[in-house]
This record gives C-alpha cells, structure tokens and sequence, in this order.
C-alpha cells in the first residue's frame, strides 16, 4: 500500500509518523525496547499531546531477531497467530551512550542513538540491511484507519525473492505483492499460497508475522527500500540470519516447522479422472489397464469432484450412480498395486445432508446475526466449516475417516481460498486474519487425520491453498494453469517462488489445466513434470492419458515416468534432506549458486536436490537456451560433456533435454524403474561424474520410511580412483561415466557400459582401487 506521493510528499489525507528522536532504551534480560518521539524534543513542554513508538528488539533462536514496533498496546488481541516454535538463544545486549546493540548468533541489531532514527542489522560483522530516515511509520488514512510500516535497505545489486507461489516476474524487485489468498489461476499477480516471508541474494530473510493482509512495495514506492504495512497499530518482523540462502530457509522453518516428509509412493506418476469428465469404473479401468499394458508405471489414481454426486460437494458420499460398489472398485484398483486419492474441500452445499448437521451443530461459519454465511459461488448454497470449532474439526475428520476405512489414501485439498471476512468464528478469530489462516487449519486437520489412521511418515496431500507453516503438510501443487508454453514458464516461476518460500514438495498439472495441450506441449510437459518433486497428469474437461494425444506422448511418458523410478535412491534422499533443512527439492539456481551472479535471476532452469540441473524446453522447435556454473557438467540422458561458466543454446527432440550433472558429483541410481517405493539400498549403482583430480563425491542411500541405510563415496588422486560403500545388498556396483576402459581394476573388475564403465566390486572388498 503506498502512502507517499513520489519521494518528498505525503498523499493527501494522510497522516504519516516517524521516529525522530530516541528518548529511552529500556533492557530486560534478553530484549530491549526503544522509546522514540516523532519529533525531535527540545524542552519538556514537546512531550506533550505527542506521539511514542515503541520498538522492542528480542531473539525467538539464534540467527533470528524480532522486531515488534507499537504505537497503542491496549488493544484487545484477536488470533489466529502463526505458530513460533521459539527456542534457546544466547542474546547478548549492550546499551551505550552513542549505541545499543542486541547480538544473537551471528546476528546484530545496531540502534545508533545520536542520528534520529538508525538501525542496521548485520550477520558476521557484515551489513545485511538497516531502517533509517523515514522508513518506519505509524500511519492514519484520510477515514482514520491506522497502519505500521516498515522500509529496509535494499542495496545495490541486491535481488529478493519469495512471498509464496507468485507466477509474476521471479525476482521481485519492482513489485507490488498483496498477500491474499485468492482462487486466481496462474497468469496473474494473485496467489493461492502467500507467504509473508522473502529471502534476498545478500543472505538474510525477512518474515512479516501476520496472518492479515501484508502490504509489500518491493523497490516499487522508495527504489532503494523494500516496504511493508500492516492495518492495525502493531508491527512485528523477523530478521533471518545464516550467512546463505540455504542456512536461511533452515532458520524460517525451524521457526515455522520443517516439512513433513512425504510417503516413497507419492513420487510417482499420478493419474486422475479430470475435472468434468464423464467417467465410471469401466472407464477407470479403461485408464489404469491402458497404462500397464503400454508399460506405463503408475503410482496413484486420483478421482477428481464429481466421484461425488453433482450440487451435494461435500457430502463425501459417492455418487451412487457411477460407483455402486465404491468399496469393492477401491480394492479391486489397489490389487493393481496403486494408491487412491480422494478430492475434497472444505465447502459445503446446502444440498449436502451434512449441511444440515453443520446447522444443528454449529459447525459452520455464522454472519454476525447467527445465521449460517451461504453464497452460490462454486456451488449452491454453500457454506464453511468453521475449523476454530474443535466439534466441528472432529465432525469433518470423522466423514474422512470413512472413506480412508473405504480404501483412500489420501486427499487432495482443493481450494481454501475463498474465505469471506464478514463472518464470526466459533473461537472469535478476527476475519481478517482468518482469511489466509482458514487453510491452515483446512490441511492440518486432514494431514492428521491422515497421520492418525495411516501412521506417521504415510500422510500426503495434495493441496492448493496455504500460508504459513503449510509447509508441514505436503504435497502442493500449482493450481489452475493453462495449455501453453507461457503458462508452462509461469507455473515453473511460482514453484521456484514457493521453494524460497520453505516449501518442500511442489507439483502442477502436466500439460496444463485449463484447455488440452497440443501433442507438442502435451510431450515437452511430460519431461518437465517428471523432472519435478511430485507428478501427476490432470486436466479440466478432457483425459490426460498420453494415447489420446499420440503414440509417441506414449513413449514419452514411459521413459521420463520409468527414469524417476530409477533415480529414486537419489530423489528420495533429497526428499529427507528437504524435510530436515526445509530445503526445496526443485531449487532455484541461485539457491545452490549464490555466489555466481549469473544465476541471481535465471527462472527457466533449475536444480532438482543439489546435483541435477534441469532445463525445461518451452518451445515447439525444441530450442532451449540455459546457463552452466563453473566445471564440467554432463548430460545425464546422453552422456554429453560441457564446459561451465557459460550459456549454452540446444535442440532436443521429446527424449532428451538438459538434465546436467554438476562435476564431482555420485549418483545414486536403483534397480526397479517401474515403481518409487521399492528398497532404495538393495542393488545400487553409484555413478561418478567428471570427478576431479583430488575431488572426492559422497552419496547417501535412505530406506523407504526414511532411516539412513548406505552410503558411498568415490575419491580421486591423479589417474586412481578409489571407490567404497557400506551397508545395502549386494550387489551393488559403480558407473564410470565417459570413461572409455580402465588400466586396472583392484578388488573388482570392470566391464563396459552404455554410459562407461561398469565396476564391480569382489565380495569381500571395501575399497576397489581402479587406475585409468
């Protein structure tokens, strides 16, 4: 929101107050607080009918500072509050005559008390950002509404990132960004999952603790500062150390929880129903028998809104006319060895039966006068349930819990977006609030109960909306694209945007949702929806099955589903390290590149876990344009090797694309590539690629629920290679790849490969040395 007209003036009806003069700094034994006028006091008659902003500097951890600046702290506070999980730090406070300073970790906060307003925060001695001259504010409108504002230091060269799945431009300089879940598609400035978190390029991150509206000018109202406001007359913000992007994201969500680790199954493909397709079992079955007999893996079959029947969502109840026998086809399509997922969302039409309990109960959302809030949009009559009511969170797990007894395996949480605000909560939640936190509320309670009955480590969904700490409840995909290229390219830019904003897990709807995709984008989506964390092929009015675009989409889909399978062991154990680091698993390059500038706005490629880059191609030519760090990379799919620290510019057919291999690098690669939740330790290939003279590469290798089962390691000296692993079955075995023959193999033997040498180890070896 912006208050100013151009930098000198104030827009007119409003009524903007700066600190202008420190007057006290009060210390408790881990915070400070400093008392600052809004105009320099001269004798004691001005601190009369004048105004006092407080800011109140603390460490919830280490690494971490909040700032909480108010004006009038006698209000009565209404939730929801994003949950801190505050823990020990060692806050150090100095208060001086010319400085006071509050150090936590590698973080400080400096107050130079002889300059009006002046504050810098600094990791390391090094200057991160700071607030200044007319930055902070307490703010009247022209209808005397208050706000809080903030403005930090933006630097020069200094890029931010984030604020939740944004489909616009991916590095957010010269943007406005309201943070308000809206159900507005992928081609706009609206967002499903906004975040009030950004991480910048120089290494910290900013999150605005504020469930409401959160107001960014982002270099777009003062150029050299990133601006912030809130409605209200309260202001709270953390300052995120960590010395790098990645030590950044750690810090967020051990302060607003890690992401939960994800079942094996999940990562493979995923095929619904569509959206309003007309479909029965014979058509289910027509789907999932299509795909074994073509050799196409398939992990989990979903059964979009109408499984129920039409004006009653959600009734949970299936429509009797299409499935007569819903248990018996549920464990008729899990004998085919697949997982069932169900969709749901948290309205429901006044036709549905459980409309009228929700009545009788109280379980829905009530307008001010006690009546149910009803509209027609999305369906007739329909109504919320108010997840604040903890009768009501039972009462809607408990209509879950009979589908998941039914066979269902999980759920995919659609919408949670369109919240009203004229509405009263069973709990007294402020509306305004409750707008962006509903979802989380919507997903926690049936992540759990999805915990509750399926065992930890066995919960998924696969949700729209979230905010906040949704994080912990995965997968999320990127709602409502369409079937072109640019929205191909916008979709990829929203997830990237969502990983730096501690998401883990993030998919989409291969070939877009709205409309149906030419056979050419159809096939170049295949490539890069299985090159994501999640997979699934869904659509709005029309199948998704790749014979109906053609045989070769069918050749497509086999290889790219089959080598996901195969890179398992390595994807998976990227999984676990997003779940404990909140890490995402598809990361934008300058998140594992910071230091080479040329990756600081790149949005057309990315890494997926720390070792594969991946260049989608958006283009029905085949051309693709991406950019290489430093070293030598090899091409995964063709064994072809590149120079870094340059572009490169290619053509691919539907089999290939840039899937890099950074140098040094070991991959893990399994045994199976028709399914993801086989033992990822058991018959392992280890490949090498382009390993240094005197580098060294490590892998590791997690069972399916998680726990750490083998690890490898391969280590260079002139022309020696040695190479090692413990733990997992044998017979497990290393890839040279490009490298033509060995001299000598010690404690193994070598053979050729498709992509180099095959080395195998004796039985009793530990180390095998081979000379090339």
């Amino acid at each position: 929101m912006k208050f100013t007209d151009g930098y000198w003036q104030i827009r007119e009806g409003y009524d903007v107050q700066n600190p202008a003069d420190i007057r006290d700094i009060a210390q408790t034994a881990d915070s400070m607080t400093v008392y600052a006028a809004t105009k320099v006091i001269h004798t004691k008659g001005d601190t009369l009918n004048g105004t006092l902003l407080k800011a109140t500097f603390s460490s919830p951890m280490s690494d971490v500072i909040k700032v909480k600046w108010n004006h009038h702290k006698g209000l009565v506070h209404h939730g929801p509050d994003f949950y801190i999980n505050e823990q020990s730090a060692d806050v150090h406070i100095a208060i001086g005559e010319d400085q006071a300073e509050l150090v936590s970790g590698g973080l400080s906060v400096v107050v130079n008390r002889k300059q009006g307003w002046d504050i810098d925060f600094l990791y390391d001695g090094k200057r991160l950002t700071g607030s200044g001259w007319r930055a902070p504010a307490y703010i009247r409108d022209p209808e005397k509404k208050a706000y809080y504002r903030e403005q930090l230091d933006l630097g020069v060269g200094e890029y931010i990132y984030g604020l939740g799945e944004r489909f616009t431009p991916f590095v957010k300089n010269g943007q406005i960004v309201e943070t308000w879940n809206e159900d507005g598609g992928t081609s706009s400035e609206q967002s499903y999952k906004n975040i009030p978190f950004y991480l910048s390029n120089k290494g910290y991150g900013v999150f605005v603790n504020h469930p409401e509206r959160v107001s960014y000018e982002i270099a777009s109202e003062n150029v050299s500062r990133v601006q912030f406001s809130v409605e209200g007359e309260s202001l709270e913000y953390f300052i995120i150390g960590g010395g790098s992007p990645k030590a950044v994201l750690d810090n967020y969500t051990k302060l607003t929880g890690k992401p939960a680790l994800p079942p094996a199954w999940t990562f493979g493909l995923w095929l619904t129903t569509s959206f309003t397709t007309d479909y029965d079992e014979a058509t289910v079955n027509h789907f999932v028998d299509g795909m074994a007999e073509r050799d196409l893996p398939l992990a989990v079959f979903h059964f979009d809104c109408f499984w129920m029947k039409e004006y009653q969502w959600c009734d949970f109840e299936w429509d009797k006319d299409m499935f007569p026998d819903p248990e018996g086809m549920l464990r008729r399509l899990k004998d085919k060895g697949l997982k069932i997922c169900a969709w749901i969302n948290p309205y429901i039409a006044e036709k549905s039966y459980l409309f009228d309990e929700g009545m009788e109960h109280g379980y829905l959302v009530k307008r001010a006068d006690g009546s149910v809030w009803q509209w027609d949009l999305w369906q007739a009559g329909m109504a919320l349930v108010d997840f604040t009511n903890p009768d009501a969170v039972n009462w809607y797990k408990s209509k879950l819990e009979t589908l998941i007894d039914q066979g269902v395996d999980c759920f995919k949480t659609d919408f949670g977006e369109r919240i009203p605000t004229d509405v009263v909560y069973h709990d007294g939640s402020d509306p305004q609030k409750m707008h962006n936190y509903y979802t989380y509320l919507y997903n926690k309670a049936v992540f759990e109960l999805l915990e509750d009955k399926l065992g930890k480590g066995e919960a998924a969904l696969f949700a729209r909306s979230a905010t906040v700490g949704g994080q912990q409840f995965p997968v999320h995909w990127g709602g409502d694209c369409s079937a072109t290229y640019e929205s191909m390219a916008e979709t990829l830019r929203g997830g990237l945007s969502l990983g730096l904003s501690g998401f883990g897990f993030w998919s989409h709807d291969i070939s877009g949702f709205e409309n149906t995709a030419s056979p050419d984008i159809y096939k170049r989506w295949v490539q890069f929806g299985l090159l994501s964390s999640h997979s699934r092929l869904h659509g709005s009015t029309s199948y998704r099955v790749p014979w109906l675009f053609d045989e070769e989409a069918v050749d497509v889909v086999r290889a790219f589903t089959k080598l996901k399978c195969s890179l398992m062991p390595y994807l998976f154990n990227s999984a676990v390290e997003s779940s404990q680091l909140g890490l995402p698993m598809m990361r934008a390059m300058m998140l594992e590149f910071p230091e080479d500038r040329s990756c600081a706005t790149l949005d057309t490629q990315y890494m997926l876990g720390d070792t594969f880059l991946i260049a989608p191609i958006f283009n029905e030519e085949g051309d693709v344009e991406y950019y290489l760090p430093e070293g030598t990379w090899t091409n995964y799919l063709t064994n072809e090797a590149r120079e870094g620290g340059r572009w490169y510019r290619e053509q691919h057919g539907y089999m290939t694309l840039p899937m890099m291999v950074k140098p040094n690098s070991l991959v893990a690669v399994g045994h199976e590539d028709n399914r993801t939740d086989y033992e990822f330790a058991d018959q392992v290939t280890f490949h090498v690629f382009e390993l240094a003279d005197g580098a060294s590469a490590q892998a590791e290798v997690v069972s399916v629920k998680g726990d750490k089962e083998m690890s490898a390691s391969a280590v260079r000296s002139g022309n020696v290679i040695e190479l090692s692993a413990m733990g997992g079955e044998k017979p497990w075995s290393f890839v040279l790849r490009g490298v033509d023959k060995a001299v000598s193999v010690e404690g193994g033997k070598s053979e050729p490969c498709e992509h180099g040498i095959r080395i195998i180890p004796e039985e009793t070896a530990k180390i095998v040395r081979v000379i090339l």
